[in-house]
């Protein structure tokens, strides 16, 4: 009985956010197709990695300080927890990057940096149920770009479980992160007004930085 499930509602709320904020014939990024079909150059995977390695520090603080202004509810630990899965993806870069080769110079591109900067403005000012939601829809395409890329690095490329360590730890399947974060979000879930209505906000603009992240590794030299 829904009575007795009352996560079910926000769940329900978080996969039709996830399903509107999927485009319509929107196509996997270049860099993820061009590794999927054996043709991905390692060098965009090494600049990949240090950007990564920018974007991981900045998005934890921000975790952090979403987890702080609702520290006293369910959501603040949502967060937190959050920020400990961005330390544990930190810790497995390192053997991607050896793997991948050196990069140029590690200078931060601003088009790899958008998101991180509109997280950080998120932690600031968003609403804290609407930024867990837009990340919740986030995470689902996220996800499945780093299963491909895990894949095709290990039947291509011939890397190890060390080497894809950061990939795997991001291609899971959204659902275990949307039954937490819909618990978190409680009986009510999304409220109506003001935080569906942000949630889809934020959401389209974490995607829309997401898909520029991609562009700028596919551009690069």
């Amino acid at each position: 009985m829904p009575i007795d499930q009352p996560e079910l509602a926000a769940e329900q709320q978080l996969r039709d956010l996830r399903a509107e904020l999927t485009l319509a014939g929107e196509t996997d990024p270049v860099v993820v197709t061009e590794f999927a079909a054996g043709r991905g150059r390692l060098a965009a995977l090494a600049e990949l990695a240090a950007q990564q390695e920018r974007i991981i520090v900045s998005d934890r603080r921000s975790l952090l300080l979403l987890a702080t202004r609702c520290a006293d509810g369910p959501l603040g630990a949502w967060f937190a927890g959050l920020a400990e899965g961005e330390s544990a993806a930190l810790r497995t870069l390192p053997a991607l990057a050896a793997a991948c080769g050196p990069v140029p110079d590690g200078a931060p591109l601003p088009g790899c940096q958008a998101y991180p900067a509109y997280l950080a403005w998120l932690a600031l000012n968003g609403r804290p149920a609407a930024v867990a939601a837009a990340l919740v829809a986030n995470f689902a395409a996220w996800g499945g770009y780093c299963a491909t890329l895990a894949g095709a690095l290990r039947r291509f490329h011939g890397f190890g479980e060390e080497a894809c360590a950061f990939f795997d730890f991001f291609a899971q399947p959204a659902t275990a992160l949307e039954r937490a974060a819909a618990e978190a979000l409680g009986p009510a879930g999304l409220t109506a007004g003001p935080d569906l209505d942000a949630a889809r906000e934020y959401g389209r603009l974490l995607q829309a930085y997401e898909r520029l992240f991609w562009i700028t590794l596919a551009e690069l030299p």
